[in-house]
């Protein structure tokens, strides 16, 4: 049999089960709906917002305020209304000017997608700010991806009023991202007139040491103290939005609004505790010797490095894990040294090198500097040379022994 008979075939099958069920029973009908139940699709009843209509289309906008009153952990939502209007400048390294804060907004997305790219949607975008009755958010929310162009009209719209934006990650994948959707949708994206602050670069500064993860949620309990509950982790959200476009069940978006609104929160409640141990390290609250070490190297950085010592000793008297112990021993040395006050480097370099540690030997050598040079002692320095030779011998090492053993050679009264 060739192709063209079982295609003839398969038609006449497919027309006797078409005809036999051409005169089945009709679907029942969808009882109406209880007015008194609002429907699974009525988003304005679980998530307590509305309907916007923009030039490019609709869109659904939820706003929510946290009173003056109220606190996120540690942080009273008073407390973000009374933060300096320089307080981004330093952190920023002066790209921040002076700006209220209520001209700062904080901006989180929720993506149809985590690795980015042209098909990844921001099908949520959050917006906080800080207001004179408290903190208030704006969520901007597309029911369908035929709203994209209403959503993003209405964003940059929203944006407008602010001259600062915060985020948390947002310079590699937030606003990229946002700015390939306006691209997508033939608009302007609205960033470019906005400073941009990522939080999450100073918060890795002051807490990688101590914690293994920075994540905005780990920093929210272990910082400010909160605990969440009932929280949708992020990497389900886009399998949940999905699961709405083909459902259509609106309170299953719950989740997502709370988990945007809380992370938006904590994000605008650690800019009231990062920025501000930068600028005043002797007061920070600060209690852990990692997070003090994290805050040195910072100032160091910054080339604060009195300040930097002052966090580095304070550490020390702390406890610290020893690897810990031991590399900021080592920075004290250093900055001891480079501050122009060689007793206190050289007393301790002496600690590192009395005991086993991964700098034991390369403190050694210091001091065999420090006794070839400054002190003008060679079998000291020899003394030194020979012992980080027990531990690692190197080039380096061999040529100063060498040295050394010719200069003490050839002055022996040196000796007695």
């Amino acid at each position: 049999m060739d192709i063209q008979e079982q295609l003839a075939q398969l038609r006449r099958r497919i027309a006797r089960i078409d005809k036999k069920y051409a005169g089945g029973p009709k679907p029942a009908p969808v009882p109406a709906q209880n007015p008194d139940r609002p429907q699974r699709y009525d988003m304005a009843h679980w998530l307590g917002g509305c309907e916007v209509e923009t030039a490019a289309g609709r869109h659904f906008e939820t706003v929510r305020t946290w009173e003056r009153h109220r606190r996120h952990g540690s942080i009273g939502i008073a407390d973000l209304t009374s933060l300096p209007d320089d307080l981004l400048n330093e952190i920023s390294g002066g790209d921040v000017p002076r700006a209220a804060p209520e001209r700062w907004c904080f901006l989180d997305t929720e993506t149809t997608g985590l690795a980015g790219g042209a098909g990844t949607y921001a099908f949520l975008v959050g917006v906080g700010a800080i207001t004179g009755e408290g903190f208030q958010l704006k969520q901007f929310f597309m029911r369908e991806f035929g709203e994209e162009p209403s959503l993003l009209a209405a964003l940059a719209e929203h944006l407008s009023r602010f001259d600062v934006l915060v985020t948390y990650n947002g310079k590699i994948y937030d606003v990229p991202l946002l700015e390939t959707r306006y691209r997508m949708c033939r608009a302007r994206p609205p960033f470019s007139r906005l400073k941009h602050v990522d939080l999450l670069y100073s918060a890795r500064r002051l807490w990688k040491l101590r914690f293994e993860s920075c994540r905005l949620v780990e920093l929210e309990n272990q910082i400010l103290g909160v605990e969440r509950e009932g929280d949708l982790p992020g990497e389900l959200i886009p399998m949940v939005y999905f699961e709405y476009l083909r459902t259509r069940q609106a309170f299953k978006l719950a989740p997502i609004f709370h988990h945007n609104a809380i992370d938006i929160l904590t994000l605008a409640c650690l800019t009231a505790v990062v920025p501000l141990a930068f600028r005043s390290p002797a007061s920070a609250p600060l209690e852990h010797g990692a997070e003090l070490v994290g805050l040195g190297r910072w100032l160091r950085k910054a080339d604060r490095l009195e300040e930097a010592l002052t966090l580095f000793r304070r550490a020390i008297s702390m406890r610290l894990r020893d690897e810990l112990l031991f590399r900021t021993l080592w920075d004290v040395a250093q900055l001891e040294k480079k501050l122009g006050r060689l007793e206190a480097a050289v007393a301790v370099l002496a600690d590192l090198a009395a005991e086993r540690n991964p700098f034991q030997c390369a403190a050694l050598e210091e001091l065999a500097k420090h006794y070839e040079h400054r002190e003008r002692n060679p079998a000291m320095a020899l003394e030194m040379v020979l012992a980080a030779q027990s531990l690692h011998d190197t080039e380096e090492l061999r040529r100063r022994r060498a040295r050394l053993e010719r200069r003490i050679a050839a002055t022996p009264n040196r000796l007695l």
